[in-house]
């Protein structure tokens, strides 16, 4: 599987169901993630096209887990 053709939403219910995170709050076109271990990670509010294939490597990133493993909740 692919970063690409995943919107925001899709990514914000990876996050919650499988890493634990909690959306915090969503200003302007961003929604803040929160987990409880003070891992933060921001994702761009883009339900109308897929998140670019950088800002998915930066939440990945953010999140503290791989390429891979995350791909596979999809």
């Amino acid at each position: 599987m692919s970063l690409r053709n995943h919107n925001s939403l899709e990514v914000v219910k990876v996050l919650t169901k499988y890493y634990g995170f909690s959306v915090e709050r969503q200003s302007g076109s961003h929604i803040q993630l929160k987990h409880p271990d003070v891992r933060r990670v921001t994702v761009p509010r883009t339900t109308d096209r897929p998140i670019k294939q950088g800002v998915m490597k930066s939440i990945i990133s953010q999140a503290h887990t791989t390429q891979e493993e995350f791909l596979t909740h999809f």
